[in-house]
This record gives C-alpha cells, sequence and structure tokens, in this order.
C-alpha cells in the first residue's frame, strides 16, 4: 500500500507480486504516467505495454487546438475500428499523415506513441477490447475510493486491507462465476499467438491456474 504513485512506489508493487508468484506476463495496459511504465520495464522485461487508448486520446487533445479535436478524435476512433492489425497500421498512416502538416505537434506526438498506443495489434482480435484500455481497472478503483470514502479514517492499515480486499474478492467472484473477462481457451490462443514456439500448441486445460 503506498500514499503517491511514485517510481519507487510502482517497483515496490511489482515486486511484492513477483514474490506472491506473479509470472508469465504478457502485456500491461496502463496510463502513462511517470514512474510506472519504467517499473512494468524493470520488473516484467518479458511484458508488452500497451498505452490506454482512453488515456491517450486525453494526453493527445491537450495538444490539439479545440477547433481540430473531434476530426482528430473521429480520426483516432478510425483505427481502433478496423478489421486486422495490417488494417490498423495502415489507418495510423492515413491519421499521421492528416495531421503532419497542419498539427505537427499532434503529428510527433502520435508517431512516438505509436508502438505502445498499437501494442493490442500483436494479439488475437477477439482480445483487443479488452486489452487496448484499462477502464476495467479505472472502474474497479473508483469502487474502490467510493468504499474508502465512505469510511473516511481507517484505524488501522489492517482494516483498510480489509475492506479494499473484501471489494476485490467480488471482483473475483463476479469474474469466475459470472461473466469472465478473459476466457482460459482465449488466453491460450494468445500465447500461441505472440509466442513462437516448437512445442505442441497449448490448450486451455494446460495453461496454469490464474491467480491474484
Amino acid at each position: 500500500m503506498a500514499t503517491a504513485e511514485t517510481g519507487s512506489a510502482w517497483n515496490e508493487f511489482f515486486t511484492d507480486l513477483l514474490v506472491r508468484g506473479l509470472s508469465g506476463v504478457w502485456l500491461v495496459t496502463s496510463d502513462a504516467r511517470a514512474g510506472l511504465v519504467e517499473a512494468i520495464a524493470a520488473n516484467l522485461p518479458g511484458a508488452s505495454w500497451q498505452r490506454c487508448r482512453t488515456h491517450c486520446a486525453a494526453n493527445l487533445m491537450s495538444v490539439t487546438p479545440e477547433s481540430m479535436w473531434p476530426a482528430v478524435k473521429a480520426m483516432l476512433h478510425s483505427v481502433y475500428d478496423q478489421p486486422d492489425a495490417p488494417a490498423v497500421q495502415a489507418q495510423f498512416d492515413r491519421l499521421i499523415d492528416y495531421v503532419t502538416d497542419m498539427l505537427p505537434a499532434v503529428a510527433e506526438h502520435l508517431a512516438g506513441a505509436r508502438a505502445d498506443i498499437l501494442a493490442f495489434t500483436a494479439f488475437p482480435k477477439d482480445v483487443w477490447t479488452q486489452i487496448w484500455s484499462d477502464n476495467p481497472a479505472e472502474r474497479l478503483n473508483k469502487e474502490i475510493r467510493r468504499r474508502t470514502d465512505a469510511v473516511g479514517i481507517f484505524p488501522t492499515r489492517k482494516a483498510i486491507v480489509r475492506l479494499v480486499g473484501a471489494v476485490l474478492a467480488e471482483q473475483t467472484d463476479e469474474w469466475a462465476e459470472g461473466r469472465r473477462y478473459l476466457g482460459l481457451a482465449l488466453l491460450a490462443r494468445c500465447r500461441i499467438n505472440i509466442v513462437p514456439t516448437t512445442e505442441p500448441e497449448t490448450g486451455a486445460d494446460a495453461l496454469p491456474a490464474l491467480t491474484a
């Protein structure tokens, strides 16, 4: 538990997850806040990083003139509407071409973030909508804030861990018993798609158990 989102706090967070047994991470989706991306690279060297499309759009809007934002936003959304990875790349090229002459700062921003924005294209299209933003995590954080704000001041560290743990347990139950966010069969397909191997394809039943 940390009181600020700093590089050291994120390193401590990932270190704790690794000590608890986290392994086999293929992708981390987040915003680009200071310290977080560096901590991901340092602690999860085999993982790709997907820059959240929602946060990316907000960052892009900050460097785009207000009068031009509707057009740029529409072009950006069209990138995500493409049917396959080559089409996504081609539409991103058209977006950069569109803004290069009249909005050079926007073009520079997009070019610099290209690999991070389009990391999702290395995975099967079935999971694109689940991995190109961190909206589920944001909604979960919002619910945690709502519950903790209602309490106000916690008497001990154990008290806040108990409350937040209960919220996380509720989310785990929802995904396990109700709407599964990413099924095991789909995760197996993702692994086959991004990890070249000469071994027989891994089926869903052969995947290790997923734990928080």
